[in-house]
């Protein structure tokens, strides 16, 4: 891996090499289901035909997609396979002009009109619309539009959690939450070479492919990577605080470079987490969200990264009353103990009495349009807020 030193904008970009460009590959020809809700057929979809297909469609409908990326955890599986956090989610991003909302609402019903492309032979075609296919293949539709983010997400549905998330990107200000996921790795290179090439890829003939750190400098972040190093800067422009994220990356094995300035950071984590979740019942559906996407896979540790959480509220939030430091406190006590009922590990203990029911996962949200989910309200709560209905932008 050869990364330049001319300038800091060069230090944020670097040259995947021979291994990481297979690891690339790899990743992109994977087929990933698509599943249904109802009876609706499962979809088998290759990121690298998704993200053709789409592109392709925007461009005929006058719409100039400049780059596409890879991004998330996938982006730091491709250039470090070891970092203990794996990836689920494959997030691709679309450069694209959002302008107004007619530009947004082109860009979702593209994406939907693609899915007609991968139903499997023999579906008949005549009675589906592009809002059938909303409600049976989308799990989660975003917009955001203020003035300085404007950009758009299309989550595709997988029952496992390994979700093809497609974003339409204008403007951005904040695009990662610690350096370990500020990767981005641009794919225009590697997919053109697909087209273009009737050679296969080798390890002296394969297409230059860049990768970029939006953290800063990208041989700064893929030291933290390798080391397993939590790092961030300005933790309050991060929504939620990137709380749950730090939370995680502990429990994976992830430590700060810095404990005393990580304490610091950590008050910054709690007060920003409250300000965007202020409401027991928002706080309760987020966490058990979290838990959901991230643990998949690895219940286990779910315990852990609420008890580390508890640890971190305890100590670091300055910014509540004590009623509600107390009450958040209980709410993450209680899905700790119903985390261990799921899983059959409650201590033998005396004088304790647990009222028990399954935890609510949504695991088949259906969104009525654009801009609202209606989400089942949960069946154990420590309160009786109601939860909204607007879906947070995480």
């Amino acid at each position: 891996m050869s990364c330049g030193d001319a300038s800091d904008q060069s230090r944020r970009f670097c040259v995947l090499s021979w291994d990481q460009v297979q690891r690339l590959d790899s990743i992109l020809g994977e087929a990933v289901p698509i599943h249904g809700r109802g009876n609706f057929p499962t979809l088998s979809v290759q990121p690298r035909q998704i993200v053709q297909v789409v592109r392709a469609r925007l461009e005929e409908r006058g719409v100039c997609v400049k780059d596409v990326r890879l991004n998330g955890s996938a982006a730091s599986y491709v250039l470090h396979q070891d970092t203990g956090l794996g990836y689920k989610d494959l997030d691709l991003i679309f450069g694209v002009s959002l302008k107004d909302d007619q530009a947004f609402r082109l860009v979702k019903d593209v994406v939907l009109e693609c899915l007609f492309d991968f139903l499997p032979a023999g579906v008949s075609k005549e009675r589906i619309s592009p809002l059938t296919l909303k409600e049976a293949y989308v799990q989660k539709l975003v917009k955001v539009c203020n003035d300085t983010d404007r950009w758009s997400l299309i989550s595709l549905s997988n029952n496992t959690g390994k979700n093809v998330e497609l974003k339409f990107v204008d403007s951005l200000r904040r695009q990662f939450e610690f350096s370990v996921d500020s990767f981005q790795i641009c794919l225009d290179s590697l997919l053109l070479f697909d087209r273009c090439s009737e050679t296969p890829m080798s390890e002296s003939f394969h297409p230059t492919v860049i990768g970029e750190s939006v953290y800063g400098d990208f041989k700064e972040a893929m030291e933290h990577l390798c080391q397993r190093t939590i790092a961030t800067r300005s933790p309050e422009e991060i929504r939620g605080g990137g709380l749950l994220k730090y939370c995680h990356l502990l429990v994976r094995g992830f430590t700060a470079s810095s404990v005393p300035e990580m304490k610091n950071l950590q008050r910054y984590m709690c007060s920003r987490f409250f300000i965007d979740f202020s409401d027991i019942g928002e706080q309760q559906r987020k966490l058990e969200a979290y838990l959901q996407n991230h643990f998949a896979g690895m219940e286990h540790k779910r315990y852990e990264c609420l008890m580390t959480l508890h640890h971190v509220v305890n100590e670091s939030t300055v910014c509540l009353m004590g009623h509600e430091r107390r009450q958040t406190l209980s709410l993450i006590s209680m899905l700790a103990l119903r985390v261990l009922a799921e899983q059959n590990a409650i201590p033998t203990v005396t004088n304790v009495t647990c009222y028990y029911q399954p935890a609510p996962y949504v695991q088949d949200i259906n969104f009525s349009n654009y801009y609202i989910a209606h989400v089942q309200p949960p069946q154990v709560s420590p309160c009786n807020n109601a939860y909204q209905t607007w879906l947070p932008c995480s």
